[in-house]
């Protein structure tokens, strides 16, 4: 029986944590021995939901450390792990300093990080993930082998790294879309006006997300289409700057903010459409999940690299605008899932 370790920061709310889970609960383990290491409770999830795997809390580092060389950390932390040999030890996060040093710290015939975002473009974008960079891309150079969730990603990760030999392999995140609908299902107090059209985004609050650039395409939507509503489900570091922009582009009676919540799909079940303007991507799985519930998409065409098979738009605005009510059916996204777990498994198994 294969081993392998997995080693994620948390399963918290975030689309990397609803692919671990998705790769967790959609796939047939009784072959393997699955250890998963954490640094937190998981929140999305109950221990019963794992029970066909063995899960280990670990604590995680001081925060300040994140600023600490990661070659630096390696001499001074060690973590309590198993005394066992893995066929595979995964980095699933390739941001947490934990995650790496416990990669690398347990008997592994093979490492392997899995990337799930644009490197370069976020390099460019964001100071703070700059910063990060500089302490800990040493590490990269480490693992035998990657596991990217789109092709997209592939190119930019290597020109960022310098890592032209490794092997990437492309896996795009798989979806549970039984336990997606299953879950869709739950009675939550809220509800949509059913005579106008919905449409919705879900994600965090950042800039990479792009909110600010939906808002100015949904106020320019209004003008023409009065009977529309957006609703923006999430939170994080610029909630305050969003409702301002809100309060600022008087679209207060057409733009609603639903805190984040464990469980959206109630929320997205309800919609016409979900509306995704991000500036980049690793992959956009809640178009995926979107799909599954038989919402329309609409996002950036130039998002099309980083989610094969689906088509974006060069006009948002227009397509906010020609959205229209729809009798929606579930897709169970077979022939999507089938080559992804095909993979998964001829990785593990290798």
């Amino acid at each position: 029986m294969k081993k392998i370790a997995i080693f994620q920061k948390d399963l918290g709310i975030g689309g990397i944590q609803r692919s671990l889970l998705n790769l967790l609960t959609n796939m047939d383990l009784t072959s393997y021995e699955v250890d998963l290491f954490l640094f937190a409770q998981p929140e999305i999830c109950s221990f019963e939901d794992l029970n066909h795997i063995n899960v280990y809390i670990l604590k995680p580092l001081f925060y300040l450390n994140r600023v600490v060389s990661f070659n630096t950390l390696r001499k001074m932390f060690t973590y309590n792990l198993p005394d066992k040999e893995y066929d595979l030890a995964i980095d699933y996060n390739s941001y947490s300093n934990e995650c790496a040093l416990c990669t690398f710290a347990v008997k592994a015939k093979k490492r392997i990080m899995w990337i799930h975002n644009d490197v370069e473009i976020e390099y460019k974008n964001s100071a703070k993930y700059r910063m990060l960079w500089r302490h800990f891309k040493s590490k990269f150079e480490r693992y035998d082998e990657f596991v990217a969730v789109s092709k997209g990603i592939v190119e930019p990760f290597r020109y960022m790294t310098g890592i032209k030999n490794k092997k990437i392999t492309v896996i795009p995140n798989s979806i549970n879309t039984l336990r997606l609908i299953q879950k869709s299902q739950e009675e939550i107090d809220f509800r949509v006006e059913p005579d106008i059209t919905n449409f919705i985004f879900v994600g965090r609050f950042t800039h990479q997300k792009g909110i600010d650039i939906l808002l100015d395409y949904f106020a320019r939507a209004v003008i023409k289409r009065p009977d529309i509503h957006l609703y923006l489900l999430g939170g994080g570091a610029e909630e305050l700057k969003i409702t301002q922009q809100i309060q600022e582009q008087a679209l207060s009676d057409y733009v609603t903010v639903i805190p984040a919540v464990d469980n959206p799909y109630p929320y997205m079940a309800q919609m016409d459409a979900l509306v995704l303007t991000s500036r980049h991507e690793g992959q956009g799985m809640v178009l995926w999940e979107a799909k599954a519930l038989g919402l329309d998409l609409i996002f950036e065409k130039h998002l099309e690299k980083y989610n094969d098979m689906l088509m974006g738009t060069d006009d948002i605005t227009g397509a906010i605008i020609s959205q229209k009510k729809h009798t929606k059916q579930f897709d169970s996204l077979d022939y999507y899932n089938i080559n992804i777990k095909n993979s998964l498994y001829q990785l593990f198994d290798k």
